[in-house]
């Protein structure tokens, strides 16, 4: 994984924190976003953490940046990495900034060290929303404007028109921030049928994680407030 930060100190902390389990290693640092952009393109990087506030380019466009193409990366090359944003700004328009730009969650750097590293690894394995109270009060104050009618809007309407019975229970059930196994014991199925029902959502919706599915959700008036 790589650590985005302009303080050395704070990178410093969280490799010390990353390198001390046994499943996590840290194999890439930069100390703003051009350098994140640049170095993270050539290392083989699984999840970033990412600062939000740093000079030359921010951890937002950053984001946007490493994600570019994430559903459909060049034949030849690595998927994108997962990036969680981290803030020590509790702010609504920077989660939604930093989840709209691409990142699978929001946490803000004075969480516990086991929230932190959850976080990591919810986000590698990709099985659930991260911090979902942080994720579901920003959506909710927010859904208002992410129902705004665009192009994108349209086009996520059409996509969930072609998602089956069962595939559209497994989307909103998703959407209310429900892991797989929390899924499959609601409908009483198998997680493995969950995730086979995941995957086809994703490509059905060419989402790139499950957080860009709730934002779906909201934004095409299935889930509401």
């Amino acid at each position: 994984m790589a650590l985005v930060d302009d303080q050395q100190l704070v990178r410093g902390g969280f490799r010390m924190l990353i390198d001390s389990q046994p499943d996590l290693r840290v194999v890439a640092e930069a100390g703003d976003g051009l350098e994140a952009v640049r170095v993270i393109g050539r290392a083989e990087v699984d999840v970033v953490l990412m600062d939000v506030r740093m000079p030359r380019l921010d951890g937002i466009e950053a984001t946007r940046r490493l994600l570019e193409g994430a559903q459909t990366p060049p034949a030849g090359q690595a998927p994108r990495p997962k990036v969680v944003v981290l803030t020590t700004f509790d702010l609504d328009e920077y989660a939604l900034s930093a989840i709209r730009a691409g990142a699978s969650g929001f946490l803000l750097k004075d969480a516990p060290p086991e929230e932190l590293l959850a976080a990591i690894r919810t986000v590698h394995h990709g099985d659930a929303v991260i911090a979902p109270s942080t994720t579901r009060r920003l959506l909710d104050h927010m859904a208002a404007l992410l129902r705004e009618p665009t192009p994108e809007a349209s086009t996520d309407a059409q996509a969930v028109d072609t998602l089956t019975a069962r595939e559209r229970e497994v989307f909103v059930l998703i959407a209310h921030g429900l892991s797989n196994a929390e899924i499959a014991d609601s409908l009483v199925v198998s997680e493995a049928t969950v995730k086979t029902h995941v995957g086809r959502i994703l490509a059905k919706l060419q989402a790139r994680d499950r957080v860009h599915i709730v934002l779906i959700a909201y934004a095409t008036g299935v889930v509401v407030p």
